[in-house]
């Protein structure tokens, strides 16, 4: 089963294994998703992301790198 939008925690531990050298304060929310779209495990509507949802992805990703 493949990573879904809702799945934010998840999505950010993949991030950081991906972009081990990235701060995600400094990530574009554009780009952020498409980083999302391109994971390997992931597998969901690009429709319905929006900016609550990387929001939450962000917050993780720093959350998991404190």
């Amino acid at each position: 089963m493949g990573l879904k939008w809702v799945d934010s925690q998840e999505i950010a531990l993949d991030l950081i294994e991906q972009h081990p050298d990235v701060d995600p304060r400094q990530l574009r929310f554009a780009e952020l998703m498409q980083w999302v779209l391109a994971l390997e495990r992931f597998d969901d509507d690009p429709g319905h992301c929006g900016e609550r949802v990387l929001e939450a992805i962000q917050l993780a990703w720093m959350d998991e790198m404190d």
